[in-house]
């Protein structure tokens, strides 16, 4: 059984570059803070032992499969890098379209002089400040793709005025489609040549959300909005997503792996000595201040192995060194982050303070993290 776990753990690690890991190194973090956390002399933590080894086994397992669900998760979901991604980043579309505008400028410029148009300075500006806005657009889009903190509503508006503009298609755009992509097109449109805008938002990037696939959600006492499409393609809705590179559905998709973790654990017939495996795997995205996901737990209702796992994963999520929409952070900035969770209630103040102070947060760095991340801290501000 043992091994069947850690190759489901293996898969979800293979099945991403860029997650790739994951599985492996939150077992290790949590396993060394429920070793710290066990020596802790903190009144909260006096009493948390596992008192032989059929427990620490329990929490071993689901460690090792606190994301099992994520085997359900849309690759090109997980590793979104830029706004326009799905299995491929869409800027290169967008790309071409501006080079066909840059040539039906230049011919468009040609076309007058063969008419016997004479060359005079007019009609090169003309031509010399079309090629400088088109650069200077797609060069402003191509940065609006790359996911941040924050988007400026005026960088929105300009985006939406952008999309006002339209360049021509001359081929069918149906062609070439399997029978079930074709049912996502419309039937019919105008004939071609056709004028399509700069930046779409078409019938075909909306996907709608399957009715019956939440029914047993009040079962498990699942508590998260559900957003009312299944995926929102779009290009303009997109690339005007405020924070980061994720979509409402992209977002909901992604959160949607601890549910399915938990169905999945739901199945399988676990033993009395592993009955607490799907409440410590289940719970590693929940608040002590009731605004986690999925069941929305409150500070009770949380275990202290459910607490460790969640530690472990934030802090193996925010040092991983290969997610393609983000940087690794240094040792510092992690800790300051989580400091900051720590403060609103996200983690357990008590097993952060023994995370910091035991020694756990360092050792790991030092075995795991890159040389430049691994920096000397001082702990006193964050404890």
């Amino acid at each position: 059984m043992d091994a069947l776990i850690k190759l489901i753990a293996s898969t979800i690690d293979e099945k991403s570059p860029y997650t790739g890991k994951h599985c492996e190194r939150v077992p290790e973090i949590a396993f060394m803070l429920a070793r710290a956390a066990q020596k802790s002399d903190l009144p909260w933590l006096a009493e948390f032992k596992f008192k032989n080894k059929d427990q620490w086994r329990e929490f071993e397992v689901a460690a090792w499969l606190h994301d099992c669900g994520k085997i359900t998760t849309p690759e090109h979901i997980v590793d979104k890098g830029t706004k326009l991604e799905m299995i491929y980043n869409r800027i290169h579309e967008i790309r071409m379209r501006y080079e066909v505008l840059l040539r039906d400028a230049q011919l468009a410029y040609w076309k007058k002089r063969a008419q016997g148009t004479e060359e005079d300075f007019s009609l090169i500006k003309e031509l010399e400040e079309t090629q400088q806005r088109l650069h200077k657009e797609f060069a402003f889009i191509a940065d609006c793709n790359i996911g941040g903190e924050f988007m400026d509503p005026e960088r929105t508006d300009q985006l939406k005025t952008i999309r006002a503009q339209t360049w021509t298609r001359h081929f069918d755009n149906r062609l070439g489609l399997s029978h079930i992509e074709a049912e996502q097109y419309p039937e019919t449109e105008q004939p071609l040549p056709y004028q399509e805008q700069l930046l779409q938002d078409r019938p075909e990037h909306i996907l709608s959300r399957d009715p019956d696939r939440h029914k047993e959600d009040e079962k498990f006492g699942f508590n998260m909005p559900v957003p009312d499409l299944a995926h929102d393609q779009g290009e303009l809705h997109n690339l005007t997503i405020a924070r980061g590179t994720l979509t409402e559905e992209d977002r909901y998709k992604i959160q949607e792996h601890i549910t399915a973790t938990i169905r999945m654990l739901d199945i399988l017939p676990f033993p009395a000595d592993l009955a607490q495996v799907p409440e410590y795997a289940g719970a590693h995205h929940e608040t002590l201040v009731g605004d986690g996901y999925p069941r929305k737990l409150t500070k009770e209702q949380i275990s202290i192995p459910g607490r460790i796992l969640a530690i472990a994963d934030i802090f193996e999520a925010l040092t991983a060194s290969d997610r393609p929409y983000k940087k690794a952070k240094p040792l510092g900035k992690v800790i300051q982050i989580m400091a900051g969770m720590r403060d609103r209630g996200h983690i357990d103040p008590e097993l952060f303070r023994v995370f910091l102070t035991s020694g756990v947060c360092m050792e790991y760095a030092k075995t795991f993290l890159r040389p430049e991340q691994a920096e000397d801290i001082d702990i006193t501000p964050f404890l």
